[in-house]
């Protein structure tokens, strides 16, 4: 029966049957399809309702995907939750039924962390949109995992506070924990493992936990494992983060940014290893090469030098904010820095910092139609230049587009290489490329990753990362937590 209805199908459709990824892809979604009986799909609208429950074709492309290259892989069905009650009694209804369960946020990653590779349920938390609680007068709040980034700094304004990780896409803040995010403000602020104080988690059997304990939002804690940072970053693959206690921090009385430029990739991040040396707390210290600097002038309407350049933002009271900066105006001075700009207005440095983070399709406009693929490490800050001047040479002798941004203040860095679907070549290069820059970031003491994430593009780095042992004892952490293997199988490890 199957069989019939898949020929019926084929014929229907509009693609070519040499197409064989096309054919592939199209059977195995009726595979998967077939898979979940009814009667599942049944109990999941008996538990969210109808209208929360998915199917349509649409609806299940646009979670079997996030920013990448990875091809995407549909789930078999898509839940919207609108309470913990939904989470617990769905994650309930996958474990006892052995169905893949992949959390969703908000798509934004880049490693391939949401695609469904075994089908089953996609878990949208969208609805789950809350601001549960603010603490002001202690610097944190609790949030649901549908709040977004840009939407919780919208709602703190008025107390005077904001939460400063910035991976520039507006992503979920429970999305930020699962992935470990960061960003360009990392330099001062730090990433999400040292931002969030508690987490409420729902286990695949459907219990719930909070790492910290009931409530707990204390700065430190000596208090048994450290259940919070087990799941920041631990990419959907133990349990379903439902709320997050995370710190705030108060908005800086004022903002200096600046832009400035080299002649040679060394020079520029010679200075960004000499500013962090001399102990100035910088916000931002961001590096862009020329080939990123082309594109961000013909994306974003911007008439910059075409140079390897540094964006810079201090942030700090008045009173010292401008010894600072004079002081590291003579250390860009000193590498043969010039053309440096400064921007104090606030219209403007949004303008240049919107461009900086609309970068990935800066510079994919650079091969119009293309796809991005992004790559990233991190490295200590002392071996960054040659990191950094070796990834440059390998991408001159592939021949191939791959502009360089990173957030260099903290040893990080990302190529962004636009890919035309079906150039394998090129994929091939780009490919070679990844793996090379994940070696050599492990050979300088580095990792393969500082922000992406492993989700399924970067397992075979992790391997080499952690070596046999390691990865054995992750796996059998994660059995402990999810010892059915239906949490987002087939990311962080094969």
């Amino acid at each position: 029966m199957l069989f019939r209805q898949l020929m019926k199908c084929l014929k229907q459709t509009s693609f070519s049957l040499s197409d064989y990824n096309t054919k592939r892809n199209f059977f195995r979604a009726v595979q998967l399809q077939a898979n979940i009986p009814g009667t599942f799909v049944g109990s999941l609208k008996s538990i969210v309702g109808d209208a929360n429950v998915s199917t349509a074709d649409a609806v299940r492309d646009q979670h079997g995907h996030d920013e990448s290259h990875h091809e995407v892989h549909k789930p078999d069905v898509v839940v919207f939750a609108e309470s913990l009650e939904h989470v617990c009694k769905v994650a309930k209804l996958c474990n006892d039924n052995k169905v893949p369960l992949i959390p969703f946020g908000s798509g934004t990653g880049l490693e391939g962390g949401v695609n469904a590779l075994q089908g089953g349920v996609s878990l949208n938390m969208s609805k789950m949109n809350q601001v549960v609680k603010v603490n002001a007068e202690d610097f944190d709040c609790t949030v649901q995992p549908g709040v977004m980034r840009i939407a919780l700094n919208a709602y703190l304004r008025d107390t005077g506070l904001w939460f400063p990780i910035d991976p520039g896409a507006d992503a979920s803040i429970c999305g930020m924990c699962a992935t470990s995010a960061s960003g360009t403000n990392a330099v001062r602020y730090g990433t999400m493992k040292e931002n969030v104080l508690n987490l409420q988690v729902v286990l695949p059997d459907g219990r719930v936990i909070e790492t910290a304990g009931k409530g707990k939002r204390s700065r430190k804690t000596s208090a048994g494992y450290n259940l919070t940072n087990l799941f920041v970053g631990s990419e959907g693959t133990l349990g379903i983060i439902t709320e997050a206690t995370i710190k705030l921090y108060g908005i800086p009385e004022k903002t200096i940014a600046a832009v400035c430029h080299f002649d040679s990739v060394q020079e520029a991040v010679d200075t960004v290893v000499q500013i962090m040396q001399s102990g100035i707390s910088m916000a931002k210290l961001e590096f862009l090469d020329d080939k990123a600097i082309e594109a961000f002038n013909k994306y974003s309407k911007f008439n910059m030098k075409v140079a390897h350049s540094l964006f810079l933002e201090f942030h700090g009271p008045a009173l010292g904010l401008e010894d600072q900066f004079n002081t590291v105006k003579e250390l860009i001075t000193s590498n043969n820095g010039s053309g440096l700009q400064i921007a104090t207005d606030e219209d403007e440095r949004k303008r240049l910092w919107k461009a900086r983070h609309e970068m990935i399709w800066a510079c994919t406009a650079l091969l119009p139609g293309s796809k991005p693929y992004s790559t990233d490490v991190c490295v200590p800050i002392s071996t960054l230049p040659k990191v950094i001047v070796q990834t440059k040479k390998w991408i001159e002798e592939a021949n191939i587009i791959g502009p360089i941004v990173g957030h260099v203040g903290d040893g990080n860095f990302h190529v962004f290489f636009p890919m035309m679907r079906g150039d394998k070549e090129t994929y091939e290069k780009v490919q070679d490329l990844h793996f090379k820059m994940g070696f050599l970031a492990m050979e300088m003491n580095g990792t393969c990753t500082g922000e992406h994430g492993i989700g399924m593009g970067k397992r075979k780095l992790l391997e080499k990362e952690l070596g046999p042992t390691g990865i054995e004892v992750m796996k059998e952490v994660k059995k402990c937590f999810d010892p059915n293997g239906i949490m987002n199988p087939g990311k962080v490890f094969f």
